[in-house]
This record gives structure tokens, sequence and C-alpha cells, in this order.
């Protein structure tokens, strides 16, 4: 082999070894995607603690912001000793935990709560309950509209619809769907408004 034979061999063996590193670091492998998140049957203690229209009412007023004690029970009008009590509850059931202390306007430490997102992805927890506990989202929700005003209202649509067991539940989970997206993805959208809402399908009295 001439010598300018094997010249011409080792520029090539170092072309090739630098298009081969410019591969690895302009096309890197791509990351696994994560898994999305799925719903799961709730636990006896998380079904309690859901089945309370206050309750209920907490933990919204606890995802928007931290709250301490004293704080919910002026936003709910109600005593700080009943606001304790479901509290109690909540934290017990994981839905709820106790936030870092802070120092509160006086100066002294103060205690608040912040929500969980385990709510949402919870299978139909109240759906085997009394009626009376399956209608505390309904009874919250109202509770909320009443103390926002009509003035909050954005939007919403009023339907009958005639399906059979299979559509219902092919709605249901089609609604869902969606807003599973929303849910997901709502930490990337904290610097906008707030909205709440409920989806309900009910069956009108003959």
């Amino acid at each position: 082999m001439t010598d300018r034979l094997r010249k011409l061999n080792r520029m090539a063996l170092i072309d090739r070894s630098i298009s081969v590193g410019h591969m690895s670091e302009s096309e890197p492998t791509p990351p696994p995607e994560s898994e999305p998140r799925k719903r799961r049957p709730a636990t006896a203690q998380e079904v309690k603690a859901l089945g309370h229209p206050l309750r209920l009412r907490i933990l919204r007023e606890c995802r928007l912001r931290e709250l301490t004690n004293k704080e919910l029970a002026d936003r709910l009008e109600t005593s700080p000793g009943t606001v304790l009590y479901h509290v109690r509850q909540l934290v017990a059931a994981g839905l709820l935990a106790v936030a870092p202390v802070r120092t509160g306007d006086g100066g002294a430490l103060e205690k608040p709560y912040r929500a969980t997102d385990k709510t949402w992805w919870l299978d139909g927890p109240l759906a085997d309950e009394e009626p009376i506990a399956r209608a505390a989202p309904v009874q919250a929700f109202q509770d909320e509209l009443a103390h926002a005003g009509p003035e909050s209202l954005r939007t919403y649509a009023r339907f009958v619809l005639h399906l059979s067991e299979e559509q219902l539940q092919e709605l249901d989970r089609r609604v869902l769907a969606v807003l599973d997206e929303y849910v997901a993805t709502d930490d990337e959208r904290l610097d906008q408004p707030a909205y709440g809402g409920i989806f309900v399908l009910h069956r009108p009295a003959d």
C-alpha cells in the first residue's frame, strides 16, 4: 500500500468518527415518555372524606391557595372548630397536606394547608354511596357558585340526551378524557385565572 493510499484511509476513518460523534450529539436518544396518570379505586377512608360538601369546599379552597384553619373558617363562614374537624379527616385521608409553617401578619406562626391532586384521579369514589353522599359534590358546587355570585358564571351548556347505558359510559369517558388533559397540565397555567366547574348527568324527574 502506498503512502498516499494509507493517508487517504486514515482521513476517511477520521471523517467517519467525526460524523458518528456529531450524530450522537445532535440526535440524542429521546427520553421515554412518562405514563399518563390513571384513575384508581378510592380507599374507604378517602370515600368517607369526600362524602361531605364542606370537606369538598375545603379541598377546592386549598387547591387555589394555602390557607390556615382560621382563614378557611372565615371564607366558609363557619366556626374554626367545625373546619378543624373536617380538615383533620382530609389530612388523615391524604387529600389535604400540611404546608410549611409561615409567619402571619401579627408575627405569629401559622400552619396552612394545601390540597393534593389525588381527588381527580379517584375512580368514582362516591358512586356506591348513599344518595346524600353522592350529591355532596353538587351541593358543594352550588355553595361555591352562590358564594362567588352570578357574575362569576362564564359558560354553560344545558342539554337533554337519550342514551343507552353503554352510550352514557362512553360520553362520560370521552368528556373525562378531555378534562384529564387539562387537569394533568394545570401546573403549566398557574399564571392564568382559575375556573371551577362540574360535569353532571342526571335523570329528569318523571
